[in-house]
């Protein structure tokens, strides 16, 4: 597999890196019995809720919605093709599983405005395709059969050129974060989808995936070399073991909460990046995640400055 063949050469090579903080190489999977039918509903889950909500937002904005709030002509239409796409993965994925595919849910996005407003819908969308390029690599790490390897890594691939289109030409941002695309393990993503999902049919597909802990940051929009306040369920009144793993790129970056459960971002972050507290200062895999994942995104221009975005 190629996840595990590149495992050993980013290895060597950040051992020979002189790192200021102790990080992480590259995640290995670690949840058992994930059988090829879980992460092709696992994909499905994910498709189902981005095709509703490219189809709820374009259906109620014209491109001279998108024209008058500034954007280029032709970005409706590529947003169509995008919710395109969605609907062939949802097509292709429920021709196979059959009667074993999972259905639609109810879903409550960020904001109902996303009907209304086209801003939020482009952001939002931003977050989306952000998160499901992470989604297809880390599932891709737990793939049984080739073919499904091949068949995620080209969704994989088009949803990072999706991902970049809408951060970098749309929005004005950056057309990437790092060298390394940042994976997430399959509950770190069923997390932050779930925030999406209000419910889902009683009679569906029993995943083995659950979501951690929703993980707050304060303030939301805390910029690198800032403070960050952590909060999340169930969460101590100590924090000794505990670490903010920040996921961007590799390796990854960790650093112990201090008493208030507060750590500061670190200050060469740049583009997407997210944030999980774990029991680990060496991994940041789902065996170890006690909250999170939180999304952050770092926007900066062609001097690696941080930018505000256009959009």
């Amino acid at each position: 597999m190629f996840f595990k063949a590149l495992l050993p050469l980013v290895t060597v090579a950040l051992q020979a890196l002189a790192l200021p903080s102790k990080r992480q190489t590259l995640p290995t999977p670690t949840q058992a019995n994930v059988t090829d039918t879980d992460l092709l509903n696992f994909a499905l889950t994910l498709e189902l809720l981005k095709s509703a909500f490219y189809q709820g937002g374009l259906a109620n904005f014209t491109t001279k919605n998108f024209l008058d709030a500034g954007y280029a002509p032709g970005v409706r239409g590529f947003y169509e093709q995008m919710s395109q796409y969605s609907q062939t993965y949802v097509a292709n994925i429920t021709s196979q599983l059959g009667n074993q595919s999972v259905q639609a849910c109810t879903y409550d996005f960020p904001t109902q405005n996303i009907t209304q407003n086209v801003t939020e819908f482009v952001a939002t969308s931003d977050t989306l395709e952000a998160i499901s390029t992470s989604a297809y690599i880390g599932s891709s790490a737990y793939t049984q059969d080739k073919g499904l390897r091949v068949t995620f890594a080209s969704i994989l691939a088009t949803t990072a050129h999706q991902s970049t289109w809408v951060n970098n030409a749309v929005r004005g941002g950056n057309p990437w974060s790092t060298a390394y695309e940042t994976p997430l393990d399959l509950n770190q993503t069923f997390t932050l989808i779930s925030t999406y999902i209000a419910q889902c049919p009683s009679n569906n597909t029993v995943l083995p995936f659950q979501a951690n802990p929703q993980l707050t940051t304060n303030p939301p929009n805390a910029q690198p070399g800032q403070n960050v306040t952590l909060s999340y369920s169930g969460q101590p009144s100590n924090s000794s073991g505990l670490f903010a793993a920040f996921l961007n790129g590799f390796p990854f970056t960790f650093a112990p909460l201090d008493n208030n459960f507060t750590v500061t971002i670190p200050p060469t972050l740049r583009g997407f990046a997210y944030v999980v507290v774990t029991n680990s200062s060496g991994a940041a895999n789902d065996s170890v995640t006690v909250a999170g994942p939180a999304f952050f995104s770092f926007p900066f221009n062609a001097n690696n400055t941080l930018i505000t975005l256009n959009q």
